[in-house]
C-alpha cells in the first residue's frame, strides 16, 4: 500500500493503497458494483428450491454468479461443497444439529484448502494448488446457502448470526490455531487476507491469503537454526468485522504463547515493505461489502488509544537478508496532522510528537488497521518485547496479455509464478525474523 503524498493524495489514500490496491484499481470499486445485492428477498438455492422471505444476499455473495468465481470453483473441485451443505442443512431437525453441520463444513473447508495448497489429496481440477481463491468463493457459497436456509423449526436473526459467525471463524482457521507443547520449538503466528477490489476484477487473488494456506501447520528452520511451527489464519476485508473485534478475539489467546507474529497483506508493486509505524485512522476506501468508513480506528477503551503503534519485527535483519527476488524495504513514512494543525503532512521519517494519525506506513485501509490492532493488543497485554508487525507483499499481477478482466483468463503462468515467489519469500522473511537476535 503506497504511502499518501500530500493533502490531495490523502483523500485518495485507499485508492492507491491496498491491503494494497494495485494502481488504478479504485475506478472499479464503486458502491454500485454489488450487482443488485441487498435488494432481493427471494432466491434460488443450490437445491433449486425457491426460498421466499430469506435474507438478501450480501454484496460479496452476489459476485458468486459472475463467470470468474464459477470457473474458479469448478476448476478447483470446490463447486460441489455448497450443494452438499444446503442438502445437509435442509435435513437438520434442530438448531444444535444445524450448528454441528456448520462447524463441520467450516473447518472442513479450511482444512481442504490448506491440504490442497500443501499438496495433500487431489487438486480437484486444473487450477494450481497455490491458489487462495477457491477458499474465498467457497466460503461465500456456504454463507449464501446458510443465509437463505429456512428451517422447519424456525430461526431468529440472532441464531442465524451465530451460525454465520461459526462458519466464518472455522473456515478461516481462526478457531484451529494449535501449537505443540514443550520447549525447544519456536511458535509463529501469521495472518493473511481475502481477495478484494473484486468489482474491478473478480479474478483477483491475494498472495497473503495464499501464503497463509501454504504455511499453516508447517515447520521451518529459522536463520539461527531453531525449529519453528507456523500457524495461520485469514481475515475478511470488511470494516464492520474489524470494528466487532475479530482481530482481537482471534489473536488475544495466542500472542502470549508465540515467539513472533506477523500480519501480512498485499502492498506495492514489485516490492516488500516492513511497515515501521501503524496509524489509528480509517481512510474510507470501500471494503468487500462496498461499505466505507472514515473515522478513528474503533477499539475498546478509546481513552487510552494511541495515535501510533510501532513494529517490533527485526526490520534491519530482514531488509539486509537475501530472501527472494523482490527487494524488501524498511518503510518509515506516515501521514499525520501535526500538533495544532488540521493540514495533512507526509513524514518520511515517521510521526512527530503530538501528531494525529491519517495514515500509517501501510496506509489507512484494513492492512494498516490489522497491524495497528495486533500491535496495540501486544502492547496492552504487556508483551512489548514480542517481535510483531506488518509485512506488505508485492502486488500479484497477471501476465502480459491477461490484464483485462473482460477478456482475460482466471490464471496464467506468470500469475502463478509471481504468487509462488511471493509465498516463498514471505516464508524466508519469517525465518529471518524468527531467528534474529
Amino acid at each position: 500500500m503506497t504511502s499518501i503524498r500530500g493533502a490531495l493524495a490523502l483523500s485518495l489514500a485507499a485508492l492507491s493503497l491496498a491491503l494494497a490496491t494495485p494502481p488504478g484499481s479504485a475506478a472499479g470499486a464503486s458502491a454500485s458494483g454489488a450487482g443488485g445485492a441487498g435488494t432481493s428477498t427471494a432466491r434460488t438455492s443450490a437445491l433449486g428450491a425457491r426460498t421466499e422471505g430469506a435474507p438478501a444476499v450480501t454484496a460479496e455473495e452476489a459476485r458468486l454468479d459472475r463467470p470468474a468465481p464459477r470457473e474458479i470453483l469448478r476448476r478447483s473441485g470446490f463447486d460441489s461443497l455448497a450443494p452438499r451443505f444446503a442438502e445437509e442443512l435442509s435435513g437438520s431437525g434442530s438448531f444444535a444439529a444445524a450448528e454441528r453441520t456448520v462447524a463441520r463444513y467450516g473447518s472442513g473447508l479450511w482444512r481442504r484448502a490448506v491440504d490442497r495448497a500443501q499438496g495433500r489429496g487431489g487438486a480437484g481440477g486444473g487450477l494450481s494448488r497455490d491458489d487462495d481463491r477457491p477458499l474465498y468463493w467457497s466460503r461465500l457459497a456456504l454463507t449464501r446457502e446458510l443465509r437463505a436456509w429456512q428451517p422447519r423449526f424456525g430461526i431468529q436473526e440472532e441464531g442465524r448470526a451465530r451460525l454465520l459467525d461459526r462458519l466464518e471463524r472455522a473456515s478461516r482457521g481462526q478457531d484451529s490455531i494449535r501449537y505443540p507443547a514443550g520447549k525447544g520449538v519456536k511458535r509463529i503466528l501469521l495472518t493473511g487476507f481475502d481477495p478484494f477490489t473484486l468489482d474491478r476484477d473478480t479474478r483477483i487473488s491475494n498472495p497473503s491469503g495464499a501464503t497463509a494456506l501454504a504455511l499453516d501447520g508447517t515447520w521451518l528452520r529459522t536463520s539461527d537454526g531453531s525449529l519453528a511451527r507456523v500457524e495461520t489464519t485469514v481475515f475478511p476485508v470488511r470494516w464492520q468485522d474489524f470494528a466487532d473485534g475479530t482481530v482481537e478475539r482471534t489473536l488475544r489467546p495466542h500472542l502470549p504463547e508465540v515467539d513472533l507474529f506477523t500480519t501480512v497483506s498485499q502492498g506495492r508493486p514489485g516490492r516488500f515493505d516492513i511497515e515501521r509505524t501503524n496509524g489509528a485512522w480509517r481512510g474510507g476506501f470501500p471494503d468487500n461489502e462496498n461499505l466505507s468508513r472514515t473515522e478513528p480506528v474503533p477499539v475498546d477503551d478509546p481513552g487510552t488509544q494511541p495515535q501510533w503503534t510501532t513494529t517490533t519485527l527485526p526490520y534491519t535483519a530482514i531488509t539486509a537478508a537475501s530472501t527472494g527476488r523482490f527487494p524488501v524495504y524498511d518503510n518509515t513514512s506516515v501521514t499525520e496532522l501535526p500538533a495544532g494543525s488540521d493540514t495533512p503532512v507526509v513524514r518520511p521519517g515517521g510521526p512527530t510528537p503530538g501528531s494525529t494519525a491519517r495514515a500509517g506506513g501501510g496506509g489507512n485501509y484494513l492492512s494498516n488497521e490489522i497491524a495497528y490492532r495486533a500491535t496495540l493488543l501486544r502492547d496492552r497485554l504487556g508483551l512489548n518485547r514480542l517481535p510483531g508487525g506488518h509485512v506488505h507483499t508485492p502486488v500479484l499481477d497477471f501476465g502480459p496479455g491477461n490484464t483485462d478482466p473482460a477478456t482475460g483468463t482466471v490464471t496464467d503462468a506468470t500469475f502463478v509464478r509471481n504468487r509462488l515467489d511471493i509465498i516463498a519469500q514471505v516464508r524466508a522473511i519469517v525465518a529471518v525474523a524468527a531467528g534474529a537476535r
